[in-house]
């Protein structure tokens, strides 16, 4: 009988034993997987903020050789013209990819300067440019950077395009290019539109 006895109690300690080494696994597992997460997620985020700094520039710097404009158009356009890899390649980087102008009046226009850069070994050709909203407009000294350069991008913005007062409206000018790490670029605007001037 105690014989019995013992042989039961070692199967459910062995029970337990095997239920807690699951529940171990189990949290380990989650563990590992949570922190993969937020590595993964912090190299996202640091990876698009890596291109998204200040962009130090002379005048000398800016290029003026193919001017461009961006309007609201949602046709397709050229293929983008990559470079065969292997070779040196351009790498875009942006001043920033968010503004907020804040409270603007029912029909204020406002601008707002963006530098495009090319931080590549490679000329950074624009392929394609076009803004989100008619309201949105945006000019390019350059669609052709050669590497080291920059083109100054100037976003225009009429709240009075439409009637939007008293919304908030984000509008974006979206960039198509030969990066081939990042080859669609977003710049976004965003105001808060008031009832009254």
């Amino acid at each position: 009988m105690a014989e019995g006895v013992a042989t039961r109690a070692s199967v459910k300690t062995k029970k337990r034993q095997r239920v807690m080494r699951k529940r171990s696994t189990l949290i380990l597992i989650l563990a590992v997987g949570g922190l993969l997460a937020l590595a993964g997620g912090w190299l996202l985020w640091s990876g698009q903020r890596m291109r998204e700094a200040t962009i130090d520039f002379t005048p000398e710097d800016v290029a003026h050789d193919v001017p461009i404009t961006a309007v609201h158009e949602m046709g397709s356009g050229q293929p983008i013209p990559f470079l065969p890899g292997g070779g040196p390649q351009p790498a875009v980087a942006v001043s920033e990819q968010y503004h907020d102008f804040g409270s603007l009046g029912p029909s204020e226009v406002v601008t707002r300067e963006f530098v495009i850069a090319n931080t590549g070994e490679a000329p950074l050709t624009i392929s394609r440019a076009y803004t989100t909203c008619g309201c949105t407009t945006a000019d390019f000294t350059s669609a052709v950077i050669p590497p080291g350069k920059v083109s100054i991008m100037t976003l225009r913005f009429d709240a009075g395009f439409h009637d939007v007062r008293g919304e908030t409206v984000r509008r974006g000018v979206i960039i198509e290019n030969n990066d081939p790490d990042r080859s669609t670029v977003e710049i976004w605007v965003e105001a808060r539109i008031r009832t009254t001037p």
